[in-house]
């Protein structure tokens, strides 16, 4: 081996950043006493992996992309739009390797850019790259269980969340299912909502954790899992933005008498006496998270007798449709009055209100 050649392996086995005399594009050789002029082997880019077009790139992106002959020490480098902390470095003598700082957001879509022409990349022997070369990814969309992992640690589940693997995250994978196990936080918690919670399935237990998790960043409260909202949840995890909120959660019963039992934090703190919707108008069975408050409102409609109705209330958390906990002034409470709202006491109600935050669930049975 040309001591040449043995300062161009070891300078790329150190990778980029440094200086070395690398032959020329058409370095001139002796042979007797005739000269030869020796031309510079073509550069071309030779491929990604992975692939251009891919649908399912893990978040942590694990980039390489290849070419015909060695790359200069002090090349330009690919680039990612939308921009991806990290670095690459060298795989082998002519091909590079994007080692991800964060993951890239799950359901982006990601452009890989190869510089070309004169100020693109460069091989070892001093060739441009002719034409700039172009790549389009898709990052995996984020599984419902990471969703569930994340919120559970960031304390919007009534579970937390353990790792099995006690050594540090790789910052890269945070977007990616990890290992672990999920427990309640509270020795008593209500069988009903107990029932409602399935691990890597969405339910109205992970939605209203989605909701309240977004109400929290001052984002719009739906239950879309799209890119915006995973970029907000990784952020919050890496700054541990936890719940600000106790976790509560409304049992409505229809039993007479009917009454309200509201739970915060693994235990019962507060029963009121309530009244539901009449045969004709019902209050509909089921669990759904609160997505719209009201310190006071005047509430109006239609009676099932075609007249209309504007009614004063307060202390007023919808829960589905026109449905909401409120107060509102009745003779007596326990028995079916309303036209579909879950009534309390005005006194009782504004005990409640506070801890009937967006995304709350609310069951009713």
């Amino acid at each position: 081996m040309s001591a040449g050649v043995v300062v161009m392996a070891a300078a790329m086995v150190a990778g980029f950043g440094f200086a070395t005399h690398v032959r020329g594009a058409s370095q001139s050789t002796a042979v007797g006493s005739h000269e030869r002029t020796r031309v510079s082997t073509p550069f071309a880019f030779t491929g990604v992996s992975p692939a251009s077009g891919s649908t399912d790139v893990p978040s942590s992106i694990p980039l390489e992309v290849r070419f015909s002959t060695a790359l200069a020490p002090d090349t330009p480098l690919p680039a990612l739009s939308p921009p991806i902390p990290g670095h690459w470095v060298p795989s082998g003598p002519s091909s590079l390797e994007f080692i991800a700082g964060a993951p890239a957001v799950p359901g982006t879509n990601v452009t890989l850019t190869i510089p070309g022409g004169p100020s693109g990349m460069r091989s070892a022997s001093g060739r441009a790259l002719a034409h700039t070369q172009v790549a389009a990814l898709t990052v995996k969309p984020g599984s419902v269980l990471r969703l569930q992992e994340i919120l559970a640690q960031l304390g919007y589940l009534p579970v937390t969340w353990t790792p099995i693997d006690a050594a540090p995250m790789d910052t890269a994978k945070l977007a990616e299912t990890q290992a672990g196990v999920f427990s309640w936080r509270w020795a008593t918690t209500p069988a009903q909502l107990k029932a409602l919670w399935q691990p890597g399935r969405e339910s109205s237990i992970t939605d209203g954790a989605l909701m309240a998790f977004e109400n929290a960043h001052g984002m719009a409260t739906t239950t879309t899992i799209g890119p915006t909202l995973w970029a907000a949840l990784l952020r919050a995890l890496e700054a541990g933005q936890v719940d600000p909120y106790p976790y509560a959660y409304a049992m409505v019963s229809m039993s007479t008498p009917e009454n309200l039992v509201l739970w915060v934090n693994g235990a019962d703190v507060f029963t009121s006496l309530a009244n539901t919707g009449i045969p004709v108008s019902p209050t509909a069975t089921g669990t759904y998270p609160v997505y719209l408050r009201y310190r006071f409102q005047v509430m109006r409609g239609t009676n099932p007798n075609g007249s209309r109705y504007a009614d004063p209330v307060s202390w007023v958390s919808y829960f589905n449709g026109g449905d909401a906990v409120h107060g509102f002034v009745r003779a007596t409470y326990g028995w079916p009055q309303s036209l579909g709202c879950v009534e309390l006491p005005p006194s009782n109600a504004a005990v409640v209100w506070p801890y009937m935050h967006i995304g709350t669930l609310v069951t009713v049975s």
